[in-house]
């Protein structure tokens, strides 16, 4: 932390906290109600039932859109709460079920896939730290560029043929989860692994310019010791400052990969859940992933403190 600053207690955090998830919730649910397309007009075409004035006016009666949007707001925060999420407009199921049912395939694929980047970036990193210019620098380069100019979507495709039509060796939609999973932790993984290479690469190169190392190399340890001993600390913070972004999108950001490939997870649930205008179920997702960015930073900062011996503790 900087000079002057006070780390709030314990008490300061969760004012802070619940001020803010307040704030987003409101804001969540004024931007939704705004939003173009009413969700019954487009239940009632997708069902195939007359959209008729009283069969509108009995179904956003059922659904609690008949009310002043103050009262729809305090009646479903009070329901959020107390763990009833509501019913979704588009599969007339609780939403909770729906998140619960769906979240766990989500999770194995973001933080399948980014355990996986992170297992390979740190040798890979470290071997382009050693040899700058060298094989392991070029390849780490190489899926850098390859994953900023290939979309997603495009490599999962041609995984898809590759792995599952021409050599059979995965199945990409049918058989047991666990392996329709592999290909896209593999995608997730990839698009991961760039970035977190360069970044655990550039933090030890910079290291590499301290009097701490160059200490290190006058006492006779070779470069791959020294930047091992002296500079893994400041690569590992690095590299936990450039995961923080990328946890953030383990809940429902893996949308394009969940449809490509078929999964049933809380990104494929969005993303139909926005067709439809479902605002139970968006406005229940927008609090989530606020509640688990809050975490992830919150988690991410300890962690920094611990590996960062400028911060205070």
């Amino acid at each position: 932390m900087r000079d002057g600053e006070t780390r709030p207690g314990p008490v300061g955090w969760l004012i802070r906290s619940a001020t803010l998830l307040a704030v987003v919730s409101v804001a969540a649910f004024a931007v939704l109600h705004a939003v173009p397309g009413d969700p019954v007009i487009i239940a009632l075409s997708v069902q195939n039932l007359p959209v008729t004035p009283e069969t509108v006016a009995a179904l956003r009666a059922e659904w609690g859109l008949d009310r002043p949007l103050a009262a729809q707001y305090l009646h479903w925060l009070t329901g959020f709460l107390s763990g009833d999420w509501g019913v979704s407009f588009r599969t007339t199921r609780p939403i909770l079920e729906e998140f619960g049912r769906r979240l766990p395939v989500s999770m194995a694929l973001g933080f399948g896939g980014l355990a996986l980047a992170v297992i390979v970036a740190v040798p890979l990193g470290f071997a382009a730290a050693a040899r700058p210019g060298g094989l392991a620098d070029r390849l780490a380069r190489a899926v850098t560029v390859l994953t900023q100019a290939v979309p997603a979507f495009w490599l999962g495709l041609v995984a898809i043929w590759l792995f599952a039509v021409e050599l059979g060796i995965l199945q990409a939609f049918t058989g047991p989860l666990a392996e329709r999973l592999v290909l896209p932790i593999l995608i997730v993984a990839l698009y991961s692994l760039g970035s977190l290479t360069r970044v655990y690469r550039a933090e030890l190169l910079a290291a590499v310019e301290t009097p701490m190392y160059r200490t290190a190399r006058a006492k006779g340890l070779s470069r791959p010791e020294a930047i091992w001993r002296h500079c893994h600390r400041r690569g590992l913070f690095g590299l936990v400052a450039a995961l923080t972004p990328e946890f953030g999108w383990v809940i429902g950001g893996t949308a394009v990969t969940e449809v490509v490939f078929g999964l049933p997870g809380i990104s494929q649930f969005l993303v139909e859940s926005v067709g439809a205008r479902d605002y139970f179920v968006l406005q229940a997702y927008i609090v989530v992933i606020a509640v688990w960015m809050l975490a992830v930073f919150t988690v991410a900062d300890l962690a920094g403190r611990l590996l960062d011996p400028r911060v205070s503790r």
